[in-house]
């Protein structure tokens, strides 16, 4: 058995099963455990909650290892794995909408190292300008922030996009230049609040 932690949260475990030709299923951990990290940052995003953030990529993994056999040689095994985290997702909404929670920002970041040419206010305002982006972006609506953090996060094609979404590619356009634009004017917004405030 081969053991893939999320730290000291949890255990997910993928035992030697058999394909329906009886091969082992080392080919789906081989290509599977790679994109581990990528998931969990995609759910992350999109779940806004740690805890659902690993149930949703537990489940993707039991669905994908249960269905490997369907998976076409050939295509974009990272996007059929998307594909299936994004599909959790949505058919898990309506449970997560009633067990979010707001979760307090962790103080586990670590101490901030000294660099040369940073001085504590530029570390701050890199900071604040940061937070801002990562609000502008959770204030999106899922559609939109699905598209751009495959694409911007992620670094998937739109061709990717559009097969993980089962949207036209230029549906996959328009939401990113939506989303762009939406962020763009949040973090213009507050910006100027604090310009004004200050």
């Amino acid at each position: 058995m081969m053991r893939i932690g999320l730290g000291s949260q949890g255990m997910v475990r993928f035992g030697a099963s058999s394909s329906h030709d009886g091969q082992p299923l080392a080919g789906f951990e081989a290509l599977a455990m790679p994109l581990f990290d990528s998931l969990y940052n995609f759910a992350r995003w999109i779940a806004h909650n740690p805890n659902d953030a690993e149930d949703l990529v537990q489940e993707t993994y039991l669905k994908a290892l249960r269905s490997f056999a369907s998976f076409q040689p050939g295509t974009s095994f990272r996007a059929w794995m998307f594909q299936i985290l994004r599909n959790v997702f949505l058919s898990s909404c309506s449970k997560l909408e009633r067990r979010k929670t707001v979760a307090l920002d962790s103080e586990d970041d670590g101490p901030e190292l000294a660099v040369d040419t940073e001085t504590p206010e530029t570390i701050l305002i890199n900071r604040c300008n940061s937070q801002l982006v990562q609000r502008a972006i959770d204030a999106l609506p899922v559609h939109y922030r699905e598209a751009l953090l495959l694409c911007e996060v992620e670094e998937m094609s739109y061709q990717e996009i559009a097969k993980i979404l089962s949207i036209p590619i230029g549906t996959v356009m328009s939401r990113l230049a939506r989303a762009r634009k939406a962020v763009r004017g949040t973090v213009h917004s507050e910006e100027i609040l604090v310009e004004t405030a200050l």
